[in-house]
């Protein structure tokens, strides 16, 4: 098992190769420690990987050793789970861009990573109003209560009051940081994170000590819907990337959730948008925890004991398939409005306007955007994101894209 994490590890270290690409490595060889020894002409075999990937897998592989990597990366981050731990969350198993390595501090929860607690996402807005701050502590205080862990990414606004909520009545919390975990950001929430490392955990993609990019915000969206048995989207207005978790969360067949706000109010926007298109409506408290517990329970897996569940990563002690009520169509629309953004290709970003090159009327794969944009797998998801929410680009199923 150390050997194929080294692997998992080793993998992510090669530009241009994402987590689509290693899952797919996977999935062909049966392990990464077979993938990383395979011929050139064995991974063109692998669907994504022409001649330009392939080309930087090779590359890749002759400058780095993972075995000696993979211990050297322990000294500084000994903390993390890879798909090849029995301890990996298992709802991130689902998601067609699982996160190679995810880094790991607090209290870990097995029976939470295994889905047998269930985990709770609630997103929105950065700049809620008093209605959606009031709402979002109200209800995650009685999800917590009620045995439901919540799951948010820590950022201003929303974010924050979904963790907060959950801390003051004493429940656990989840962040999934867009940073690695020795930075806090936005570090208004320095005592935040330490009330969610002593009641919660923490996970990020990126290791210690690592330079923070705009990308790797929206990046962990994914995570969050990933890990969530259903969505709530609190406040949102038209263009808030909080939609592109929902988007996320739908696709992955997790209910999502919308609370309804009045019709002239710039931060229902996006929530009503959701309803008109198939979200769940937060009607009252007692409606959404009767809906939330009708979930269906997922069994333990058999590898993993009963009785060993919980280790803090302080000490490293031990203690004592879903099904989406509305069409994946219908909400996806509701991730992008179809309003266009006024922007040309001329003045977007140089990264941005090359992806959008690569986008045409005609759904296109998400690979052979990433051939013909030459940009990495994590560069052109980011892209993507980006001119979702600026109305260029929609996404269908199966991460295919066209134009807008």
């Amino acid at each position: 098992m150390t050997e194929e994490r080294a692997y998992w590890l080793a993998w992510s270290q090669i530009n241009g190769i994402g987590p689509v690409l290693i899952r797919r490595l996977h999935l062909h060889f049966g392990s990464l420690a077979a993938a990383w020894y395979a011929s050139p002409a064995a991974l063109r075999q692998v669907e994504g990987f022409g001649s330009q990937i392939v080309e930087k897998a090779v590359r890749g592989r002759a400058q780095l050793d993972p075995e000696s990597f993979f211990q050297n990366h322990l000294q500084k981050n000994p903390h993390f789970f890879s798909p090849a731990d029995p301890e990996y969350p298992r709802l991130l198993l689902e998601i067609p861009n699982p996160p190679p390595v995810l880094y790991y501090r607090g209290q870990i929860n097995l029976l939470e990573n295994q889905g047998i607690t269930k985990v709770v996402g609630i997103v929105g807005t950065r700049k809620p109003s008093e209605y959606g701050i009031r709402w979002t502590r109200r209800i995650s205080g009685l999800l917590a209560k009620s045995g439901f862990t919540i799951v948010s990414g820590m950022a201003a606004g929303i974010d924050t009051e979904a963790h907060r909520g959950c801390l003051d009545v004493g429940g656990r919390t989840l962040a999934i940081l867009g940073t690695p975990l020795d930075k806090v950001y936005p570090e208004s929430n320095y005592r935040l994170y330490q009330r969610i490392l002593e009641q919660g955990a923490a996970f990020s993609e990126y290791p210690y000590g690592s330079i923070t990019k705009p990308e790797n915000f929206p990046q962990r969206n994914r995570i969050i819907a990933g890990l969530s048995r259903a969505l709530l989207v609190m406040e949102a207005p038209a263009r808030s990337g909080a939609l592109i978790s929902a988007r996320l969360a739908n696709e992955f067949c997790r209910d999502v959730y919308a609370l309804p706000g009045r019709v002239d109010d710039y931060n229902s926007q996006g929530c009503l948008q959701l309803v008109k298109n198939g979200a769940e409506v937060i009607v009252n408290e007692e409606q959404l925890l009767e809906m939330l517990k009708a979930i269906p329970p997922l069994d333990l897996p058999q590898q993993l004991s009963i009785f060993d569940t919980t280790f803090d990563t302080a000490s490293n002690a031990a203690t004592p398939r879903l099904s989406s009520r509305k069409k994946e169509e219908e909400l996806c629309t509701a991730a992008v409005p179809p309003r266009k953004s006024e922007q040309t290709s001329e003045e977007l970003a140089p990264e941005l306007a090359r992806v959008l090159q690569a986008v045409t009327l005609e759904a296109v794969s998400f690979d052979a955007i990433a051939l013909q944009s030459g940009l990495s797998t994590t560069e052109v998801s980011s892209a993507l994101l980006q001119l979702e929410l600026l109305g260029l680009v929609s996404q269908l199923p199966g991460m295919r894209y066209q134009r807008c």
